[in-house]
């Protein structure tokens, strides 16, 4: 399997099954619920999991959570760990509205503070960081290497680095370091003790003690959305290769999801919740709007394309209603050539309704599995109470009654199904 490495701006070739293989994506710094955009990511790693489990390889995933940050400071004074607690919650359980699954690992910053503290004074041990009145800040003239990722290397003023997180510059040696540890400030509510005194982690060190703790000092493959990769993917990769772990080898980044043509973001107010999302369109549709795109590019959000994916799902729910077919060898060697060839899942859907053409069903059943859309595949019993209401309609039909026929349509299409006339009498179908 192939996959395209930011870092080499080239395709990465994964070693034979069983691998192993060991991902790292970043996951939401906590303190609101995510809106859809957040979700790709997280859609991303999953599938890419069921395939690579799909194909023999021995994997793991860990996808932190970032539960100390000066965004969760600000929208909680006094109470930021209250809010981060909850906020984790209502991650998990918004993405679990997905029906993917979890990742093997969800590692919290503050669940690894002795791991950062330990990575950082391997830094300071090496000369690669330096205690300044209380912080401890990445020293980047010593490592050559800084800027590679982003392609911003040797441009000086374009590796600036511009934090989410307030910094004190007036104690930077270099406009480029960055901070691994803050000193505690007046209203912040959580502390912690280190060598450099009371203080916090800074953002970019969390992800790179969680990701060595629980894959080891390298893995396989790094991933988040593009809007990471620098500063935040560009400082981990200094930070853990600075303390001697080789760290990723391979970087995949994400499309922005994006709404009229603008990115989806908080700091914008134009942000969609991934559970409202859910509950307007229904987990389908959102997993197959999702899947029309190809993962390194961005993606449109809109009422229009929300109702096309919608509509994708319908036809493959409708594909199996009332189905009878023989066994039939499943055509797993099409969906690899696809998949493997930079997880392209747009060709992945193209070829599913091809299945469906073709009546491939036990195939086409397959690889809705693999992404998490079985449902579709699965009969589905109207309740008796609408059925009843479907064999008086049959009956009105039967006399030339046809406005009390027309009636009995609505009030079941008003309860969330559609009645079919078939030769041998009536078929409901979910709407």
């Amino acid at each position: 399997m192939r996959l395209f490495d930011t870092y080499t701006r080239s395709l990465f070739e994964l070693p034979p099954p069983p691998g192993p293989i060991r991902m790292y994506f970043c996951g939401p710094t906590v303190y609101q619920r995510i809106h859809i955009g957040n979700a790709r990511p997280f859609v991303l790693s999953m599938w890419l999991k069921r395939w690579l489990e799909q194909s023999g390889y021995d994997v793991r995933l860990a996808e932190n959570i970032t539960d100390i940050n000066d965004k969760i400071y600000l929208a909680a004074p006094g109470r930021s760990a209250e809010l981060a607690a909850e906020a984790s919650r209502w991650y998990v359980e918004d993405t679990d509205l997905l029906g993917l699954g979890r990742p093997d690992n969800e590692p919290k910053a503050t669940e690894t503070v002795p791991e950062i503290v330990d990575l950082i004074a391997r830094l300071v041990d090496r000369g690669l960081a330096y205690p300044a009145g209380g912080d401890v800040y990445f020293r980047v003239v010593r490592f050559p290497e800084y800027g590679r990722l982003s392609g911003r290397e040797g441009d000086h003023e374009a590796l600036h680095n511009p934090s989410e997180e307030a910094e004190r510059d007036e104690l930077k040696e270099d406009p480029r370091d960055f901070a691994l540890w803050k000193a505690h400030k007046e209203g912040e509510d959580t502390v912690w003790e280190s060598p450099w005194g009371p203080g916090r982690p800074g953002w970019h060190i969390e992800c790179s003690a969680m990701a060595e703790k629980f894959l080891g000092p390298v893995f396989e493959i790094h991933g988040g959305g593009n809007d990471l990769i620098f500063p935040h993917h560009e400082n981990e990769l200094a930070q853990s290769r600075g303390a001697g772990s080789e760290f990723a080898r391979m970087w995949m980044h994400n499309g922005m999801l994006q709404l009229t043509g603008e990115k989806m973001s908080k700091s914008l107010g134009n942000i969609v919740p991934l559970r409202d999302a859910i509950q307007e369109w229904g987990r389908e549709a959102i997993l197959l709007f999702f899947m029309n795109s190809y993962w390194r590019k961005p993606i449109e959000f809109s009422d229009e394309v929300l109702e096309q994916a919608s509509a994708q799902a319908e036809t493959f729910r409708n594909y199996f209603v009332g189905l009878e077919h023989e066994p039939q060898e499943i055509e797993r060697d099409a969906l690899a050539r696809v998949l493997d060839d930079d997880f392209n899942t747009a060709e992945a859907l193209r070829l599913f309704h091809d299945w469906r053409a073709r009546g491939r069903t036990d195939s086409l059943r397959w690889g809705l599995e693999v992404f998490g859309l079985g449902d579709l595949a699965e009969a589905v019993s109207a309740p008796a109470a609408l059925v009843a209401l479907a064999e008086k309609r049959k009956e009105a039909r039967a006399s030339r009654d046809f406005d009390e026929a027309d009636r009995l349509r609505s009030e079941i299409e008003d309860q969330g199904w559609e009645v079919r006339d078939v030769a041998d009498g009536f078929e409901l179908v979910p709407k």
